[in-house]
Protein backbone atom coordinates (compact mmCIF):
# COMPACT_ATOMS: atom_id res chain seq x y z
CA UNK A 1 0.00 0.00 0.00
CA UNK A 2 1.40 3.38 -0.92
CA UNK A 3 1.66 6.30 1.53
CA UNK A 4 1.17 10.00 0.87
CA UNK A 5 3.19 12.96 2.01
CA UNK A 6 1.51 12.94 5.41
CA UNK A 7 2.08 9.25 5.80
CA UNK A 8 -1.50 8.28 5.18
CA UNK A 9 -2.12 5.06 3.38
CA UNK A 10 -3.52 5.36 -0.07
CA UNK A 11 -5.56 2.31 -1.17
CA UNK A 12 -4.49 0.76 -4.43
CA UNK A 13 -7.16 0.96 -7.06
CA UNK A 14 -7.69 -2.36 -8.68
CA UNK A 15 -8.24 -2.49 -12.34
CA UNK A 16 -11.47 -4.27 -12.92
CA UNK A 17 -11.99 -6.13 -16.14
CA UNK A 18 -15.36 -5.17 -17.53
CA UNK A 19 -17.22 -7.90 -19.31
CA UNK A 20 -19.08 -6.15 -22.12
CA UNK A 21 -22.59 -7.48 -22.60
CA UNK A 22 -23.73 -8.08 -26.19
CA UNK A 23 -26.07 -5.38 -27.47
CA UNK A 24 -29.77 -6.03 -26.80
CA UNK A 25 -31.39 -7.53 -29.87
CA UNK A 26 -33.60 -5.20 -31.84
CA UNK A 27 -37.26 -5.80 -31.03
CA UNK A 28 -38.72 -7.87 -33.84
CA UNK A 29 -41.33 -6.03 -35.86
CA UNK A 30 -44.61 -7.86 -36.45
CA UNK A 31 -44.22 -9.16 -39.98
CA UNK A 32 -47.72 -10.62 -40.25
CA UNK A 33 -49.70 -9.01 -43.06
CA UNK A 34 -53.25 -7.84 -42.39
CA UNK A 35 -55.55 -10.38 -44.05
CA UNK A 36 -58.23 -7.74 -44.69
CA UNK A 37 -55.70 -5.55 -46.51
CA UNK A 38 -54.77 -8.55 -48.65
CA UNK A 39 -58.44 -9.18 -49.44
CA UNK A 40 -58.90 -5.58 -50.57
CA UNK A 41 -55.79 -5.78 -52.73
CA UNK A 42 -57.10 -9.01 -54.28
CA UNK A 43 -60.30 -7.28 -55.40
CA UNK A 44 -58.39 -4.24 -56.68
CA UNK A 45 -56.00 -6.42 -58.70
CA UNK A 46 -58.76 -8.67 -59.95
CA UNK A 47 -61.06 -5.86 -61.14
CA UNK A 48 -58.38 -3.45 -62.33
CA UNK A 49 -58.71 -0.50 -59.99
CA UNK A 50 -60.08 0.71 -56.68
CA UNK A 51 -63.38 2.16 -57.95
CA UNK A 52 -64.18 -1.01 -59.90
CA UNK A 53 -63.29 -3.15 -56.91
CA UNK A 54 -65.66 -1.19 -54.63
CA UNK A 55 -68.55 -1.84 -57.03
CA UNK A 56 -67.80 -5.57 -57.13
CA UNK A 57 -67.18 -6.37 -53.47
CA UNK A 58 -69.75 -8.55 -51.68
CA UNK A 59 -70.00 -6.08 -48.80
CA UNK A 60 -70.29 -2.34 -48.49
CA UNK A 61 -67.10 -0.26 -48.21
CA UNK A 62 -66.30 3.25 -49.40
CA UNK A 63 -63.56 4.01 -51.93
CA UNK A 64 -61.51 6.26 -49.54
CA UNK A 65 -61.41 3.43 -47.00
CA UNK A 66 -60.05 1.00 -49.60
CA UNK A 67 -57.42 3.54 -50.74
CA UNK A 68 -56.19 4.20 -47.21
CA UNK A 69 -55.94 0.51 -46.33
CA UNK A 70 -54.10 -0.32 -49.55
CA UNK A 71 -51.61 2.43 -48.66
CA UNK A 72 -51.11 0.80 -45.27
CA UNK A 73 -50.39 -2.50 -47.00
CA UNK A 74 -47.84 -0.85 -49.30
CA UNK A 75 -46.19 0.87 -46.32
CA UNK A 76 -46.06 -2.44 -44.48
CA UNK A 77 -44.40 -4.17 -47.44
CA UNK A 78 -42.21 -1.20 -48.32
CA UNK A 79 -43.17 -1.46 -51.97
CA UNK A 80 -45.68 -0.03 -54.40
CA UNK A 81 -48.19 -2.61 -55.61
CA UNK A 82 -49.76 -0.90 -58.62
CA UNK A 83 -49.88 2.26 -60.67
CA UNK A 84 -53.12 4.16 -60.08
CA UNK A 85 -53.78 5.74 -63.49
CA UNK A 86 -53.74 3.95 -65.78
CA UNK A 87 -54.02 0.90 -63.55
CA UNK A 88 -51.14 -1.55 -63.77
CA UNK A 89 -49.69 -3.96 -61.24
CA UNK A 90 -46.03 -3.50 -60.40
CA UNK A 91 -43.69 -6.49 -60.33
CA UNK A 92 -44.24 -6.72 -56.56
CA UNK A 93 -47.98 -6.46 -57.05
CA UNK A 94 -47.95 -9.24 -59.64
CA UNK A 95 -45.99 -11.46 -57.30
CA UNK A 96 -48.33 -10.82 -54.35
CA UNK A 97 -51.47 -11.24 -56.47
CA UNK A 98 -50.33 -14.60 -57.83
CA UNK A 99 -49.65 -15.74 -54.28
CA UNK A 100 -53.03 -14.76 -52.72
CA UNK A 101 -55.31 -15.36 -55.72
CA UNK A 102 -55.80 -19.14 -55.24
CA UNK A 103 -56.81 -18.63 -51.61
CA UNK A 104 -59.49 -15.99 -52.22
CA UNK A 105 -60.79 -17.55 -55.44
CA UNK A 106 -61.39 -20.87 -53.69
CA UNK A 107 -63.08 -19.48 -50.56
CA UNK A 108 -66.65 -19.84 -51.88
CA UNK A 109 -66.04 -23.37 -53.13
CA UNK A 110 -64.53 -24.37 -49.79
CA UNK A 111 -67.41 -22.77 -47.87
CA UNK A 112 -69.93 -24.65 -50.01
CA UNK A 113 -68.06 -27.91 -49.44
CA UNK A 114 -67.98 -27.40 -45.68
CA UNK A 115 -71.67 -26.46 -45.57
CA UNK A 116 -72.58 -29.70 -47.30
CA UNK A 117 -70.79 -31.59 -44.57
CA UNK A 118 -72.77 -29.89 -41.80
CA UNK A 119 -76.46 -29.42 -41.06
CA UNK A 120 -77.98 -26.50 -43.04
CA UNK A 121 -78.57 -23.25 -41.15
CA UNK A 122 -81.20 -20.62 -41.89
CA UNK A 123 -80.96 -17.35 -39.94
CA UNK A 124 -84.29 -15.51 -39.64
CA UNK A 125 -85.14 -12.15 -38.14
CA UNK A 126 -88.75 -11.27 -37.28
CA UNK A 127 -90.99 -9.76 -34.64
CA UNK A 128 -91.66 -11.78 -31.50
CA UNK A 129 -95.23 -12.41 -32.67
CA UNK A 130 -94.08 -13.89 -35.99
CA UNK A 131 -91.38 -16.00 -34.35
CA UNK A 132 -93.76 -17.41 -31.78
CA UNK A 133 -97.13 -17.80 -33.51
CA UNK A 134 -96.59 -18.01 -37.28
CA UNK A 135 -93.06 -19.12 -38.11
CA UNK A 136 -93.28 -22.59 -36.47
CA UNK A 137 -95.93 -23.71 -38.97
CA UNK A 138 -93.77 -22.52 -41.90
CA UNK A 139 -90.63 -24.15 -40.48
CA UNK A 140 -92.50 -27.43 -40.04
CA UNK A 141 -93.19 -27.47 -43.77
CA UNK A 142 -89.56 -26.73 -44.57
CA UNK A 143 -88.36 -29.60 -42.40
CA UNK A 144 -90.36 -32.07 -44.43
CA UNK A 145 -87.77 -31.49 -47.16
CA UNK A 146 -84.76 -30.77 -44.89
CA UNK A 147 -85.20 -32.66 -41.60
CA UNK A 148 -81.81 -31.51 -40.29
CA UNK A 149 -82.46 -27.82 -40.88
CA UNK A 150 -81.05 -25.63 -38.11
CA UNK A 151 -82.48 -22.21 -37.28
CA UNK A 152 -80.98 -19.00 -35.96
CA UNK A 153 -83.76 -16.68 -34.73
CA UNK A 154 -83.54 -12.99 -33.79
CA UNK A 155 -86.34 -10.61 -32.89
CA UNK A 156 -86.33 -6.94 -33.77
CA UNK A 157 -87.86 -4.07 -35.75
CA UNK A 158 -87.35 -3.19 -39.42
CA UNK A 159 -84.34 -0.84 -39.05
CA UNK A 160 -82.47 -3.40 -36.95
CA UNK A 161 -83.22 -6.27 -39.32
CA UNK A 162 -82.18 -4.24 -42.38
CA UNK A 163 -78.77 -3.67 -40.75
CA UNK A 164 -78.47 -7.37 -39.90
CA UNK A 165 -79.22 -8.27 -43.52
CA UNK A 166 -76.70 -5.80 -44.92
CA UNK A 167 -74.07 -7.06 -42.45
CA UNK A 168 -74.89 -10.68 -43.43
CA UNK A 169 -75.86 -11.51 -39.85
CA UNK A 170 -79.22 -12.99 -40.91
CA UNK A 171 -80.44 -14.53 -44.18
CA UNK A 172 -84.03 -13.28 -44.32
CA UNK A 173 -86.30 -10.96 -42.32
CA UNK A 174 -90.08 -10.96 -41.96
CA UNK A 175 -91.19 -7.53 -40.77
CA UNK A 176 -93.90 -4.88 -40.96
CA UNK A 177 -92.83 -2.36 -43.60
CA UNK A 178 -92.36 1.04 -42.04
CA UNK A 179 -90.46 2.55 -44.96
CA UNK A 180 -89.04 1.57 -48.32
CA UNK A 181 -86.15 -0.86 -47.75
CA UNK A 182 -82.61 0.03 -48.94
CA UNK A 183 -82.00 -0.51 -52.63
CA UNK A 184 -79.58 -3.36 -51.93
CA UNK A 185 -82.32 -5.42 -50.22
CA UNK A 186 -85.01 -7.34 -52.07
CA UNK A 187 -88.60 -7.33 -50.85
CA UNK A 188 -91.61 -9.64 -51.14
CA UNK A 189 -94.86 -8.33 -49.66
CA UNK A 190 -96.80 -11.10 -47.94
CA UNK A 191 -100.01 -9.56 -46.54
CA UNK A 192 -101.77 -6.41 -45.41
CA UNK A 193 -103.13 -6.45 -41.84
CA UNK A 194 -105.79 -3.83 -40.86
CA UNK A 195 -105.25 -1.71 -37.77
CA UNK A 196 -107.69 -2.01 -34.86
CA UNK A 197 -108.21 -0.46 -31.46
CA UNK A 198 -108.65 -2.61 -28.36
CA UNK A 199 -110.87 -1.43 -25.51
CA UNK A 200 -111.87 -3.11 -22.24
CA UNK A 201 -115.03 -5.16 -22.76
CA UNK A 202 -117.00 -3.05 -20.25
CA UNK A 203 -116.05 0.21 -22.03
CA UNK A 204 -118.92 2.37 -23.32
CA UNK A 205 -116.96 3.18 -26.48
CA UNK A 206 -118.67 1.39 -29.37
CA UNK A 207 -116.56 2.55 -32.32
CA UNK A 208 -113.49 4.57 -33.22
CA UNK A 209 -115.79 7.31 -34.48
CA UNK A 210 -116.97 7.80 -30.87
CA UNK A 211 -113.42 8.74 -29.95
CA UNK A 212 -112.86 11.13 -32.86
CA UNK A 213 -116.15 12.91 -32.03
CA UNK A 214 -114.86 13.94 -28.63
CA UNK A 215 -113.11 17.21 -28.03
CA UNK A 216 -110.21 15.28 -26.48
CA UNK A 217 -109.40 11.69 -25.62
CA UNK A 218 -108.69 11.09 -21.95
CA UNK A 219 -107.99 7.34 -22.07
CA UNK A 220 -104.28 6.40 -22.16
CA UNK A 221 -103.01 5.11 -25.52
CA UNK A 222 -101.08 1.82 -25.39
CA UNK A 223 -99.02 0.87 -28.44
CA UNK A 224 -95.67 -0.27 -29.76
CA UNK A 225 -92.72 2.18 -29.96
CA UNK A 226 -93.28 5.21 -32.18
CA UNK A 227 -90.67 3.87 -34.60
CA UNK A 228 -92.75 0.75 -35.35
CA UNK A 229 -94.78 0.66 -38.59
CA UNK A 230 -98.25 0.39 -37.07
CA UNK A 231 -97.59 3.24 -34.65
CA UNK A 232 -96.44 5.52 -37.47
CA UNK A 233 -99.44 4.62 -39.66
CA UNK A 234 -101.81 5.25 -36.77
CA UNK A 235 -100.17 8.60 -36.02
CA UNK A 236 -100.54 9.54 -39.69
CA UNK A 237 -104.25 8.71 -39.56
CA UNK A 238 -104.71 10.79 -36.41
CA UNK A 239 -103.05 13.79 -38.04
CA UNK A 240 -105.38 13.52 -41.03
CA UNK A 241 -108.31 13.69 -38.60
CA UNK A 242 -106.65 16.47 -36.57
CA UNK A 243 -106.80 14.30 -33.45
CA UNK A 244 -104.18 14.74 -30.75
CA UNK A 245 -103.73 11.53 -28.75
CA UNK A 246 -100.22 11.13 -27.30
CA UNK A 247 -98.89 7.72 -26.37
CA UNK A 248 -99.04 6.94 -22.66
CA UNK A 249 -97.71 3.36 -22.44
CA UNK A 250 -95.07 1.91 -24.77
CA UNK A 251 -95.28 -1.87 -25.06
CA UNK A 252 -92.56 -4.13 -26.45
CA UNK A 253 -95.00 -6.56 -28.09
CA UNK A 254 -98.61 -6.69 -29.27
CA UNK A 255 -99.32 -9.35 -26.65
CA UNK A 256 -98.49 -6.80 -23.98
CA UNK A 257 -100.82 -4.28 -25.59
CA UNK A 258 -103.71 -6.76 -25.30
CA UNK A 259 -102.87 -7.64 -21.69
CA UNK A 260 -102.62 -4.02 -20.60
CA UNK A 261 -105.99 -3.25 -22.19
CA UNK A 262 -107.53 -6.30 -20.48
CA UNK A 263 -106.23 -5.02 -17.15
CA UNK A 264 -107.91 -1.65 -17.69
CA UNK A 265 -104.80 0.51 -18.29
CA UNK A 266 -106.16 2.20 -21.42
CA UNK A 267 -106.96 1.71 -25.13
CA UNK A 268 -104.55 -0.28 -27.27
CA UNK A 269 -103.45 -0.17 -30.90
CA UNK A 270 -103.02 -3.53 -32.63
CA UNK A 271 -103.66 -5.43 -35.86
CA UNK A 272 -106.68 -7.56 -36.68
CA UNK A 273 -105.06 -10.94 -35.99
CA UNK A 274 -107.09 -13.28 -33.79
CA UNK A 275 -103.96 -14.70 -32.16
CA UNK A 276 -103.13 -11.23 -30.85
CA UNK A 277 -106.42 -9.59 -29.98
CA UNK A 278 -108.39 -12.58 -28.68
CA UNK A 279 -109.06 -12.03 -24.96
CA UNK A 280 -112.25 -12.46 -22.87
CA UNK A 281 -111.91 -8.97 -21.39
CA UNK A 282 -111.18 -7.11 -24.64
CA UNK A 283 -113.31 -5.80 -27.53
CA UNK A 284 -112.02 -4.93 -31.00
CA UNK A 285 -112.86 -1.67 -32.75
CA UNK A 286 -112.04 -1.70 -36.50
CA UNK A 287 -110.07 1.15 -38.07
CA UNK A 288 -111.28 0.54 -41.61
CA UNK A 289 -110.31 3.97 -42.94
CA UNK A 290 -106.71 3.77 -41.68
CA UNK A 291 -103.84 2.41 -43.75
CA UNK A 292 -103.16 -1.28 -43.19
CA UNK A 293 -99.78 -2.61 -42.09
CA UNK A 294 -97.85 -4.44 -44.81
CA UNK A 295 -95.88 -7.50 -43.73
CA UNK A 296 -92.99 -8.34 -46.04
CA UNK A 297 -89.97 -10.61 -46.35
CA UNK A 298 -86.58 -8.97 -46.96
CA UNK A 299 -83.32 -10.56 -48.06
CA UNK A 300 -79.98 -9.55 -49.52
CA UNK A 301 -79.02 -10.47 -53.09
CA UNK A 302 -80.14 -13.48 -55.09
CA UNK A 303 -82.15 -15.85 -52.86
CA UNK A 304 -80.54 -19.19 -52.11
CA UNK A 305 -82.70 -22.31 -52.61
CA UNK A 306 -83.27 -22.41 -48.85
CA UNK A 307 -84.41 -18.77 -48.69
CA UNK A 308 -86.62 -19.31 -51.73
CA UNK A 309 -88.23 -22.33 -50.05
CA UNK A 310 -88.97 -20.22 -46.95
CA UNK A 311 -90.53 -17.45 -49.04
CA UNK A 312 -92.72 -19.88 -51.00
CA UNK A 313 -93.93 -21.65 -47.85
CA UNK A 314 -94.64 -18.29 -46.22
CA UNK A 315 -96.80 -17.28 -49.17
CA UNK A 316 -98.73 -20.55 -48.99
CA UNK A 317 -99.25 -20.15 -45.26
CA UNK A 318 -100.53 -16.58 -45.63
CA UNK A 319 -102.90 -17.59 -48.44
CA UNK A 320 -104.39 -20.31 -46.21
CA UNK A 321 -104.59 -18.29 -42.99
CA UNK A 322 -105.69 -14.92 -44.41
CA UNK A 323 -106.96 -15.51 -47.96
CA UNK A 324 -108.45 -12.01 -48.19
CA UNK A 325 -105.33 -10.23 -46.92
CA UNK A 326 -102.55 -11.86 -48.99
CA UNK A 327 -100.70 -9.39 -51.24
CA UNK A 328 -100.26 -11.82 -54.13
CA UNK A 329 -96.75 -10.66 -55.07
CA UNK A 330 -94.83 -12.97 -57.38
CA UNK A 331 -91.47 -14.35 -56.35
CA UNK A 332 -89.09 -13.81 -59.28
Amino acid sequence: MERGKEGKAIPRIRRLKLHCLPPAPLQRRDLTMNIHHLELFYYVARHGGISRAVRSMPYGIQQPAVSSQILLLEQDLGAKLFERSPFKLTATGEQLFEFIRPFFENLDAMAARLRKQSAPLLRIGASELVLRDYLPAVVERLRRHEPKLRLGLRSGFQPEMEKWLLDREIDVAITPLDAKPPARLRCLRLLRMPLVLLVPRQSRIKSAADLWARGGIEEPLICLPHTEAMSRLFRKGLQQRQVDWPQSIEASSMDLVTRYVANGYGIGLSVNAAEVVRHPRVRVLPLDDFEAVEIAALWNGEPTPRIRALLEESQRYVAQQWPGLACGDKLA
